[in-house]
């Protein structure tokens, strides 16, 4: 049987990266292995010449930036707060917060390498702030399209 272990992504300066995560993001490392760094949320960084060598011929198997087919997920309850800290920290963002259709308010910024990583509200901070502007439950649960007893709960423990 296989067991998902994480997310590897690979990346050019791992001090540069590790800074990014751990003092932008606010992510801990699990452990440190020198090319390969992992990081309590469950994903790591590689270093990409260590990786190349481990692909193999760099012209069959090229490591590609900004390729935009995948992208890191985080969550806050401080969405504006998060914006403000990356704007200090001149991250480069793809977009700035928008609401998703279901109501959610994301982010996505490019890390050092150009890896993509969304950050967005928590669902919970979803319901409260639409419960917040005078949606009842039921109103929210339509909105957001999650299941009303989820809506309800979280209403419900945030009083």
């Amino acid at each position: 049987m296989l067991k998902f272990v994480c997310p590897l992504i690979v990346v050019e300066d791992i001090a540069a990266s590790r800074y990014f995560y751990e003092q932008v993001l606010g992510q801990e490392v699990r452990f440190d292995f020198g090319a390969n760094v992992t990081f309590k949320g469950d994903f790591a960084i590689h270093l990409k010449t260590h990786y190349q060598q481990l692909l193999g011929e760099p012209a069959l198997y090229p490591v590609i930036q900004k390729a935009h087919n995948g992208e890191l997920y985080f969550e806050t309850e401080v969405i504006e707060a998060v914006h403000d800290r990356l704007r200090q920290q001149d991250v480069e963002f793809i977009h700035e917060t928008r609401e998703q259709p279901w109501g959610q308010r994301v982010m996505r910024v490019y890390d050092p390498d150009g890896h993509i990583v969304e950050i967005g509200e928590t669902l919970d901070a979803v319901v409260w702030r639409f419960h917040r502007q005078g949606l009842s439950a039921d109103e929210v649960s339509q909105r957001t399209s999650m299941p009303a007893d989820f809506v309800e709960r979280v209403i419900k423990d945030r009083r």
